[in-house]
């Protein structure tokens, strides 16, 4: 539990550029199924080293795990 409030502070830090229904999004996604955000944010990660740009990256990542996001969002009011 501690963890967790300790994250969503990191995470709010972190995202504080990104607009609000971004931030839902990914908020959404790391509460309902950490470890999938985790594979995520560690893909992007690997690829923005590689030399790709922060977006593509992202795009790229997002689209692989497309399916598993839609899951993972399933009976929220968040659409993709």
């Amino acid at each position: 539990m501690i963890k967790e409030f300790f994250l969503k502070k990191l995470l709010d830090y972190k995202l504080k550029n990104v607009p609000e229904e971004q931030k839902k999004f990914i908020m959404t996604i790391m509460e309902k199924n950490p470890e999938l955000f985790q594979k995520i944010a560690k893909e992007i990660e690997h690829k923005t080293k590689q030399g790709e740009g922060q977006m593509k990256a992202s795009i790229d990542v997002m689209k692989k795990y497309q399916h598993e996001l839609r899951e993972v969002l399933a009976g929220t009011d968040i659409k993709m």
